[in-house]
């Protein structure tokens, strides 16, 4: 009874707070993003003079509205731009694109997939095989995620024109049993600075976190990971996954390009301009310095 309770006041709070953050939403972006900083550093972000890496993430997200990153965050849309900088090749294999779950015939999947809500973040269906997927829960999932408006949730604005689709590609299998490690590189103005692997990771949900610089030295960046001895090998395709994101991320002060290595061959994930929604706890100190510093803010401009 006490679980099955706290369950509920957790349901009730983020409920709470997420109308309260639409709200705020709906006042001003820019007092959303103010409040959301202030409850995650008990200060406000200074959107004049911005200097850590968080604040500076907020400030594009509020000051520079450029298209290219509502066509790159989103992860259908995001092929074409890739294919322009001829690196087709890296993409994961498409079989399908749908505008309605009602679209998709489960019994016709070409098992293993995954179907992917592309106007999102966390919204995959891992379909594994025929016999283990649970229809009537992807189902209700992809209905929930194909509603929701991921610009409203915690103010990521570009997120806000994306045209809800379902994608169905290749279940990228590297033989561990599990979901394969997400080498994501932080990218700044056209230079690969650091890689975050993220390791024993669940569907949706959250990970092990450990950051690389380029010649693959640990670098003290994550929280969580600070008393961590666990040795990452360095992917045997990481200098293509450096040139491809040097390539992608020409255009944009900062992007953060995500690849997999399936048995050494390089796969895109996605390309991602809100990591953590612009806060996240998790790094360090130094992390917010160093990445600050790295970050330089071009002109506004806002659509």
């Amino acid at each position: 009874m006490m679980l099955a309770q706290c369950k509920a006041l957790r349901a009730v709070y983020h409920t709470v707070r997420q109308a309260s953050f639409c709200g705020l939403l709906a006042i001003s972006p820019q007092l959303l993003a103010g409040v959301r900083y202030w409850l995650a550093w008990r200060r406000w972000p200074d959107f004049e003079d911005p200097k850590t890496f968080d604040e500076k993430l907020l400030w594009l997200n509020l000051y520079w509205r450029h298209p290219l990153k509502t066509e790159c965050g989103d992860k259908y849309t995001m092929r074409a731009f890739v294919e322009r900088q001829g690196l087709g090749h890296l993409l994961p294999k498409l079989y399908a694109v749908y505008d309605t779950v009602e679209e998709i015939d489960f019994e016709r999947l070409p098992f293993p997939c995954v179907l992917k809500c592309s106007h999102g973040c966390k919204c995959n269906v891992f379909c594994r095989s025929r016999d283990t997927l649970d229809v009537a829960a992807a189902r209700r999932d992809l209905r929930r995620w194909m509603r929701t408006d991921f610009s409203r949730l915690l103010g990521e604005l570009h997120y806000a024109t994306m045209v809800p689709r379902i994608i169905c590609e290749e279940f990228l299998n590297d033989g561990s049993g599990a979901l394969p490690t997400d080498y994501k590189l932080y990218c700044f103005a056209g230079h690969v600075h650091c890689t975050l692997a993220c390791t024993g990771r669940a569907p949706n949900a959250k990970a092990r976190y450990f950051f690389f610089d380029t010649a693959w030295r640990y670098l003290p960046f994550d929280r969580t990971s600070l008393d961590d001895q666990e040795v990452i090998p360095q992917p045997s395709g990481y200098s293509t996954m450096v040139a491809a994101a040097e390539k992608l991320s020409q255009r944009f002060p900062f992007v953060r390009v995500d690849f997999y290595d399936i048995r050494g061959r390089v796969v895109l994930g996605e390309m991602t301009f809100t990591p953590s929604a612009c806060i996240d706890k998790d790094l360090t100190r130094e992390a917010q310095d160093v990445m600050g510093r790295l970050l330089k803010l071009p002109s506004r401009l806002v659509a």
